[in-house]
């Protein structure tokens, strides 16, 4: 029986769902290697759990599949489920404490959304101008 890992990340309205399982160190988002994942920002993002985790990535493929929202909340989803699914996968308690240490956002959710819009404006806060002339 083969040790695999379920994990899943949100981020604004993007959600990643993940698998980790024994492997040679491979990382595919969306099916695309995470080397060749674009726009660079977002790898940069996507690749800090695995530096940070060092060796310990080493030896596990990790699957993500994201939809939703825009382009960096996908990141940073992909890089919960990353980092979320490295702690499960080694146990290691020094490994979930650098990972907050770093950015405690790695490992717990974001609870900020957007408001919802409202009557009698562009936005949620913004209201339509009154002139009395």
């Amino acid at each position: 029986m083969k040790k695999v890992i379920h994990t899943s990340g949100k981020r604004k309205t993007a959600i990643a769902r993940g698998t980790i399982r024994e492997g040679k160190g491979r990382v595919r988002i969306n099916k695309v290697p995470v080397e060749l994942y674009t726009p660079e920002l977002a790898r940069l993002k996507i690749m800090e759990p695995l530096k940070l985790a060092g060796e310990a990535a080493g030896d596990v493929d990790i699957n993500v599949r994201v939809v939703g929202g825009g382009v960096v909340g996908q990141a940073e989803a992909a890089r919960m489920v990353i980092a979320k699914g490295l702690v499960e996968w080694t146990g290691d308690m020094d490994l979930k404490e650098r990972f907050v240490q770093y950015d405690r956002t790695m490992l717990v959710g974001d609870p900020r959304r957007s408001e919802p819009k409202k009557y009698g404006g562009r936005g949620a806060r913004a209201r339509r101008q009154k002139s009395y002339r």
